[in-house]
């Protein structure tokens, strides 16, 4: 099969292969249906797989997930390990929006409980947590010595200025902090840019959603998440802000004038990087923990605003709610981690660019609780449809190191979904399919409308079928706020 010039050869129903050609040092790998697959056909993501298997020190496969689509350098949906020793690391691999990440807490409320006061939480919601571009004033603005302190200990710093309890970060990635973040790494403009973005969703993809489980897949892992039908739960999606997009395009400039020096001969100049073990490569990692460091404190602030907003609302108290978090996932990320490969236990630089951890089950990373069932794999879809709940699997650390999908991915360009959206009442649309909304404007809701993106149940099916992440349940979305 030929796609855009690209060779692609069928492994099997849910996975193709892009041989290994002049310059590749590894084959590509995409996780897709014929129906996935036909969806790239006027897409540069694949050239993209290619673009990726270049890399210096990349081991055994360039790979994407079902959600594949074009990105910055990278696919996103792109994941690929690089030899720690010898390998790069590059900001291409992890995108503009440092540790974009989805965070999950569940309730003890149901459906019907909260129905008739939807429309007031959703408001309630909106003005409690600041929303859209240049978003800022969720809490006091941080002083220099403040946010220094977060870009450091993550969401540590949250829990200690009493936004939630350490519970929450047994429940968070990495515990809500990289370690060995140093924010002498940090340009002054980007520390600037946070100072006041703590606690602030952001706009364009990034929502605070409202959802019930409409439907649970393993009742057994969905009882140790703590699930059950037609329980509310919330879901939280925003990352590191302008701070984290700061630290990007400061090392991507910096790395575009370093390629000599390396003497790296890439197809893409976005795929610009360094090799980890030099001080670019070492400062970029650095910069890059802190504002991963950043977005967990973010989502921890947010949460903790949320449950406010929850006991407002219905009047209740904090036991009566019972909002407890299942897990905090990034997707937007470069982490060092442990993998065999070829046989081999490697350390490698593990970039994920729209795509999740996916962890199995007696990995020592993992909280007590999911020890012996595997890491929540948290899969938003569009706003007017459904979520999914996945797990980890052996097979995620076998074939994807310990990666899965992390979204629907889009179908439409933003500019394709404005045109679509003209002279539609999108409001009034999504009200039907049972959600209510609140945005800062109407552009963002046309932008991230349901037709704008693939089906995510297609995308789950992929990576269920393919046994990378198994399905625990589907989630519903009957409120939303967006920037």
């Amino acid at each position: 099969m030929q796609v855009n010039d690209i060779k692609i050869e069928k492994i099997n129903d849910n996975l193709w292969e892009i041989p290994k050609t002049a310059g590749m040092n590894v084959p590509g790998r995409i996780y897709a249906s014929e129906k996935i697959i036909s969806q790239l056909l006027n897409d540069e993501a694949l050239k993209q797989v290619v673009n990726v298997a270049h890399l210096p020190g990349i081991q055994k496969y360039s790979l994407a997930m079902p959600d594949i689509h074009w990105g910055y350098g990278f696919p996103i949906g792109g994941v690929a390990a690089t030899d720690f020793y010898d390998g790069v690391i590059s900001p291409g691999g992890v995108g503009y929006d440092i540790n974009c990440g989805v965070r999950l807490a569940t309730t003890s409320l149901n459906k019907n409980e909260i129905s008739k006061r939807i429309k007031t939480l959703v408001e309630n919601l909106f003005k409690d947590i600041p929303t859209g571009v240049g978003a800022s004033g969720a809490i006091k603005k941080l002083s220099g010595k403040e946010i220094k302190n977060i870009l450091t200990n993550g969401a540590e710093w949250a829990v200690q200025n009493g936004f939630g309890n350490n519970e929450d970060l047994l429940f968070t990635e990495e515990n809500g902090r990289l370690k060995d973040a140093n924010p002498n790494s940090v340009s002054k403009r980007a520390i600037e840019r946070g100072l006041d973005q703590a606690g602030t969703l952001g706009s364009g993809n990034h929502f605070l959603e409202i959802d019930f489980v409409e439907k649970i897949f393993d009742q057994e892992v969905a009882e140790i998440f703590g699930l059950f039908e037609n329980q509310i739960v919330i879901q939280i999606h925003t990352g590191s802000r302008g701070l984290g997009y700061q630290i990007c395009d400061d090392y991507l400039k910096l790395l575009v004038q370093s390629e000599k020096k390396f003497g790296f001969n890439l197809p893409d100049k976005q795929l610009a990087c360094a090799p980890i073990q030099s001080d670019e490569g070492q400062d970029y990692l650095s910069a890059m923990k802190c504002a991963a460091n950043f977005a967990w404190n973010n989502r921890q602030i947010i949460m903790h605003l949320a449950k406010k907003s929850f006991q407002k609302t219905f009047n209740i108290s904090e036991v009566e709610l019972n909002f407890q978090l299942l897990y905090d996932v990034s997707h937007n990320i470069a982490k060092i981690e442990e993998h065999i490969i070829d046989g081999e236990l490697k350390k490698v630089c593990v970039h994920r660019k729209g795509a999740t951890r996916a962890f199995s089950s007696q990995n020592k990373t993992l909280p007590e609780k999911y020890f012996d069932v595997g890491q929540p794999v948290l899969i938003p879809g569009d706003m007017g449809r459904y979520s999914f709940i996945s797990v980890g699997t052996s097979k995620a650390m076998d074939e994807t190191f310990g990666s899965s999908c992390h979204g629907a991915g889009r179908l439409q360009s933003r500019n394709q979904a404005l045109k679509i959206a003209k002279g539609k009442n999108l409001i009034e649309e999504l009200n039907k399919a049972g959600v209510t909304i609140q945005a800062k404007g109407m552009k963002t809701i046309a932008e991230e409308m349901p037709f704008a993106y693939k089906d995510v149940s297609d995308v789950v099916d992929v990576m269920h079928n393919s046994g990378i992440s198994k399905k625990v349940a589907m989630l519903k979305p009957i409120g939303v706020i967006k920037g």
